[in-house]
């Protein structure tokens, strides 16, 4: 397996759980700051890596009159002050090519929606960026159609990348997580990232913006690192219900320690077991869609 380097965070092989985390999408520079200051307090008192995860725009809506964010301009400030005063690494979405070139000179990862994971061309010229890249794998695909889309970004010559699986479509306005996503996929190399909310999320669930199951985040969090990924992607807010967007599917931060208490212990029996890494290749042998 590769192990992936952000900023000082190294991410796969035994190396210990990532926390993806933050709002869904940024709201003003106060609101990141805030959230950001009291995560990066939380993970460095349990120990546990983090990288803030915020929309500058969330062009992917249900409804035309559905938040935003603040654009790419501004949004990429906002951000660029977390990653500077707070020293913490930052991850965001792309949506068009254009976006890409100033993107990079902020982002330590960027990460391609699910919706476009089969856009060819903005994967590839975001992986020619030689940054991270992060795709969060499409819910139209099989886990282990990814491969196709790790072709494209190691054709490149890039090999910074993480895959993160986020349910699958089952039925109208649903989404299903199959553990077995998670050793498939990882079957292929690269660090495997679990997205605890959005794989609750019930896609156009309320006619005109998505519905979600944020009661049982810590069930399938907890599934997911005793599955053996390598990070966690989650949104957080101080009030889901007063969040713009993806208020439902949004784990409210006062609930946050105790669960990564929980996973973090669940990751050391899982990371450390004396045959890990032997687990690792076992499903690269078994999984083989050539």
């Amino acid at each position: 397996m590769i192990e992936v380097t952000v900023g000082k965070i190294k991410v796969g092989m035994e190396n210990p759980l990532v926390l993806i985390a933050g709002p869904c999408v940024i709201e003003n520079e106060l609101t990141a700051l805030s959230i950001a200051e009291r995560l990066k307090g939380m993970c460095e008192g349990m120990n546990i890596p983090l990288i803030f995860k915020s929309s500058y725009d969330k062009a992917n809506r249900t409804s035309v009159r559905s938040f935003r964010g603040p654009g790419l301009k501004k949004g990429l400030k906002i951000l660029k002050k977390v990653k500077e005063d707070l020293k913490i690494p930052v991850l965001s979405d792309i949506h068009k090519e254009e976006e890409i070139e100033e993107s990079a000179e902020i982002l330590d990862v960027i990460q391609i929606p699910a919706l476009l994971s089969r856009q060819t061309d903005l994967i590839m010229r975001a992986a020619e960026t030689g940054k991270v890249i992060n795709v969060k794998k499409g819910q139209f695909l099989a886990p282990w159609d990814v491969k196709n889309i790790i072709d494209k970004i190691e054709s490149t010559g890039n090999k910074k990348m993480l895959i993160t699986e986020r349910g699958v479509s089952f039925g109208y306005n649903n989404l299903v997580a199959d553990m077995r996503a998670l050793p498939i996929m990882r079957s292929f190399g690269y660090p495997v990232v679990f997205d605890a909310t959005h794989s609750l999320q019930l896609p156009g669930g309320l006619g005109k913006s998505s519905h979600g199951q944020r009661e049982l985040i810590p069930h399938i969090t907890r599934a997911a690192v005793g599955a053996g990924c390598d990070g966690i992607f989650m949104e957080v807010h101080p009030d889901p219900d007063k969040a713009p967007c993806d208020g439902s599917n949004m784990l409210k931060m006062d609930n946050l320690p105790a669960l990564l208490e929980q996973v973090k212990e669940i990751d050391r029996v899982v990371k450390y077991s004396n045959n890990f890494l032997d687990l690792i290749d076992t499903a690269r042998n078994n999984f083989s869609y050539e």
